[in-house]
């Protein structure tokens, strides 16, 4: 029985009721839509990003995280071509209207263009950050992309010229897709959908958090926005590019907002956290989520009261492999504060893991999490995903209340770390940033700490602090100047610990890859691949030089790596 056993990032829905998929377990499956049987699967060497059908629905092409995008044949899913020669992800690849051709989108910077044999026709430049989507339009001749440069670009696909740009004044776009001829719509953080047409652009207020999704369907004149505020919304197009709000919705918490796809005007599938996909009817305005279960992909290990708690993609919190706790929620951390376990995520609830119970609300997913001292009292700093930290402290009849809120980034905080002064964090836009603990005031912002987004923070014992990034570079950070260290990782980092009793530092990648760095030697004293399902985080073990290694593949694998302790 074909599953999913990782979040489902990408689907399209084909001719003669076909949908496929594609999943974070590195797999594309094409399922019959009436029953939801699988029909033939595929893989890729790592993360399964998007996938579309071809115009006649021959053909489907994915984009993936081992830099490819692969083109096969339906119903077989026989490989037919695949697409190299990018040097970073590739976030989507998309067919030509005549299907003649396959336009992808990489976090190299790039838009390329394929023939169906795999050669490559052209590469065009211009973005300055990492290309997240990609469009033809209607009659092939222009493409139109966007990306974490805050800026729309057309390309022509006979001279492959840079046609035009526009810039959102550096508001990331992580959508664009073609509307009525000659107008496009992008999807932006800042929740807006911009209408670019005819040279001007317009800007309308859709979502309280970014939007994450756009999907144009032609028939209908539709247009489906979808926001980390969880709401899905349906817009009339006018001929003139005006959009008249026709519906809106919230998803469910175990519907992913990544991807969808119209599978008819008054259907649409979604992407989610669990084994399937999902589906709403627009008119009876239901949701269909049978046949969705839960995977197993562990985000988070902590080695807390004894024994390794986990959380993951299914938000089951389980104590050495047994269910503790089910919160509902695809949880990104855990963290001890105060003798309590912490966890949250994709939902904004910050949850007591042991529990169950929800402590705080916020308006957009919550990520990383870390403990300092003020005052004389511990408390507890959770970073979001739209650049706030959000600080807790416990009151004197033991419940955690709301101390404080700042904003260190305008985007996604990865990693955090404290020591005695400063809270330091990390964010998607590869800029780091140091909060003075003391008033909560930012002293110091570096918009180029990282050259490509920065995925982890640590505190060394000293107090400094390590981080890392899609850059592959580890850097060692004094204040506001960092050393930088080449790692043995050929894929953007995931993670990074430190053993506090060893100085030890652990880093891990999207590829199962954990090496360990000694700073004293200057030296790499473990390197490892423990699976090929990649690292969701890393913490310190039990032991001196242990670490423990979660990934997506549900377990937990134990890295030692010896070493002396840190002199007192």
């Amino acid at each position: 029985m074909s599953a999913h056993r990782a979040p489902i990032s990408g689907i399209d829905a084909g001719p003669d009721g076909m949908i496929a998929t594609a999943g974070y377990d590195n797999r594309l499956i094409l399922w019959d839509g009436a029953s939801r049987a699988g029909v033939a699967e595929a893989r890729h060497d790592h993360l399964a990003n998007q996938c579309r059908f071809s115009p006649s629905g021959r053909l489907l092409v994915s984009a993936s995280s081992d830099y490819s995008a692969r083109i096969w044949s339906v119903p077989s899913l026989a490989l037919v071509a695949s697409l190299e020669g990018h040097l970073d992800d590739v976030e989507m690849a998309v067919f030509s209207p005549d299907e003649r051709r396959v336009a992808t989108a990489s976090r190299d910077h790039m838009v390329r263009i394929f023939n169906l044999k795999g050669k490559l026709l052209a590469c065009m430049e211009g973005h300055r950050a990492d290309v997240i989507s990609v469009e033809w339009s209607s009659d092939g001749e222009t493409l139109v992309s966007s990306g974490d440069d805050g800026t729309i670009r057309r390309f022509s696909t006979r001279t492959f010229n840079l046609l035009d740009t526009v810039d959102l004044g550096e508001i990331e776009a992580d959508t664009v897709v073609c509307g009525p001829t000659g107008t496009y719509f992008a999807g932006a953080d800042t929740g807006e959908i911009v209408t670019l047409r005819g040279g001007t652009s317009s800007r309308l207020m859709a979502h309280e958090s970014g939007i994450k999704r756009l999907v144009y369907e032609a028939a209908s004149r539709a247009l489906l926005s979808a926001g980390y505020d969880r709401i899905v919304k349906l817009w009339q197009v006018a001929p003139s590019g005006a959009l008249a709000l026709r519906q809106a919705f919230m998803a469910p918490p175990v519907v992913w907002l990544r991807c969808a796809a119209f599978e008819s005007a008054s259907t649409i599938v979604f992407g989610s956290f669990g084994s399937s996909f999902a589906r709403y009817d627009c008119d009876s305005r239901e949701w269909d989520l049978a046949g969705i279960g839960d995977t197993h992909g562990v985000n988070a290990a902590l080695w807390f009261d004894g024994a390794t708690h986990t959380v993951g993609d299914a938000g089951v919190v389980r104590r050495e492999g047994v269910p503790v706790c089910a919160l509902g929620s695809l949880c990104n951390f855990l963290v001890a504060y105060d003798g309590r376990l912490f966890t949250g995520g994709h939902l904004g609830q910050l949850f007591d893991a042991l529990t169950g119970d929800v402590v705080y609300r916020h308006h957009s997913p919550l990520n990383c999490a870390a403990t300092f001292a003020r005052g004389g009292a511990q408390h507890l700093v959770v970073g979001s995903y739209t650049g706030e930290c959000v600080v807790f402290q416990r009151d004197a009849e033991g419940r955690l209340t709301l101390a404080e809120e700042f904003r260190p980034h305008d985007n996604a905080i990865k990693g955090l770390a404290c020591n005695e002064r400063f809270i330091f964090t990390v964010c998607a836009t590869g800029a780091a940033a140091l909060t003075a603990i003391d008033s909560f005031k930012r002293e110091q912002h570096l918009p180029r700490a990282h050259g490509r987004i920065s995925n982890g923070a640590a505190r060394m014992p000293d107090g400094r602090f390590a981080s890392v990034s899609r850059d592959r570079l580890l850097r060692i950070w004094n204040g506001a100047e960092a050393t930088e260290v080449e790692t043995p990782h050929s894929h953007s980092i995931k993670c990074v610990a430190v053993c506090q009793a060893t100085g030890l530092i652990a880093t891990a990648a999207y590829d199962g890859l954990v090496a360990v760095y000694d700073e004293r030697t200057r030296s790499w004293i473990r390197v490892e691949q423990p699976t090929r399902a990649g690292i969701s985080s890393i913490s310190a073990g039990p032991q001196p030089g242990e670490f423990l290694a979660s990934s997506y593949d549900g377990a937990v694998y134990q890295i030692a790596a010896c070493a002396h302790p840190v002199a007192a």
